[in-house]
């Protein structure tokens, strides 16, 4: 039986559609979406997609920190170069909102986690020419872009110009609307309190900026 394509030790035991070749359970495991770009139709994703959610979901989030290790709420949002980061975090979940009366807290949750981990782990992720554009988490990937293309201006907020942000700004700003996003779910990953709450919060923005607005990526 053919060597692991992943850690080249074990077994392959498994085929993986997104590798083109066998791998070991065990790195099937670990590295499933996180750096291999499984697709929806893979037999092993679809088997144990819902206890990882489970698991990632019932993960508790520790309030970030800011500088001088105090807790980063205390600080982020009177700092309004992360507060733009914060809402272009969050721009594409009010906008999946908008468009799916369904989408739930547990969802956001899962795509902000995604984002999460594509923004630590995104340099090593593995692409497979042709699997680019099939993220496992779509809203997750649409929010790791989100953060990754922000910009911020005094004068004129449009992404794309000014200046960019550090990786620890990226982290700690995710990690604060993680932490904000958990809190008003509780434990009712299947509600829409914080989605309500993201959507109201939008709604307001709206009416107060006229015809600036947050560009998200599509």
């Amino acid at each position: 039986m053919a060597k692991c394509v992943k850690c080249g030790q074990r077994r392959g035991k498994r085929a993986c559609p997104a590798l083109g070749d066998q791998i070991c359970p065990a790195c099937c495991g670990a590295h499933r979406v996180r750096e291999i770009p499984c697709p929806p139709a893979c037999r092993f994703l679809a088997q144990h997609k819902p206890y990882q959610d489970r698991r990632i979901l019932e993960r508790k989030s520790a309030p970030p920190q800011g500088r001088g290790g105090f807790p980063l709420e205390d600080d982020l949002f009177k700092d309004e170069r992360l507060t733009w980061l914060a809402l272009n975090i969050e721009a594409p979940l009010a906008e999946t909102a908008e468009r799916t009366p369904a989408f739930t807290d547990g969802e956001a949750i899962l795509a902000l986690e995604f984002a999460k981990d594509r923004l630590t782990r995104g340099r090593g992720r593995i692409i497979v020419p042709g699997e680019e554009r099939k993220a496992a988490n779509s809203i997750g990937e649409a929010v790791y872009l989100s953060l990754e293309n922000c910009r911020y201006d005094r004068a004129v907020i449009l992404v794309g110009t000014a200046e960019g942000y550090k990786v620890e700004d990226k982290r700690r700003t995710l990690d604060r609307v993680l932490l904000t996003a958990r809190t008003w779910a509780g434990e009712d990953f299947e509600g829409r309190t914080y989605i309500e709450k993201l959507q109201q919060q939008f709604a307001r923005i709206r009416e107060m900026s006229g015809p600036s607005k947050i560009i998200a990526p599509k």
